[in-house]
């Protein structure tokens, strides 16, 4: 069973910068591909970015492409998030996720393990 601990959140100004990270407990985190996710007020879940087991591949959502990159550490079985130029509405609680599937994945249904969440504020 993976444990997944989000950290990095907090308030900031719109056009900053902030990184977030997932430790995992698990022995096997090499095995799963991870993703980002948040969720505003209201609104539904939505992917931010995913990565493959390898850290080869990358995908991202159409809210941060282009702002965002996700990268991972298998040695220190951390994944972590760095979204650029922020704005208000990235304001959300975003949790990272780990899938046993190797590839990327999108659907938040593929994904087995979740962590609790980090708020992440944007003031304008």
């Amino acid at each position: 069973q993976e444990q997944l601990v989000e950290s990095g959140g907090g308030l900031v100004q719109a056009g900053d910068s902030l990184r977030l990270s997932c430790a995992t407990s698990g022995r096997t985190f090499s095995s799963y591909s991870m993703g980002w996710f948040r969720q505003a007020p209201g609104k539904e879940r939505e992917f931010v970015a995913a990565i493959n087991v390898g850290g080869d591949f990358t995908s991202y959502g159409e809210s941060v492409k282009g702002r965002a990159i996700i990268s991972r550490d298998n040695t220190k079985s951390t994944v972590y998030l760095q979204v650029n130029r922020l704005k208000a509405e990235d304001t959300a609680v975003y949790y990272c996720a780990a899938s046993a599937w190797s590839t990327i994945q999108v659907d938040t249904s593929l994904y087995d393990y979740w962590g609790l969440g980090t708020q992440v504020t944007v003031s304008s």
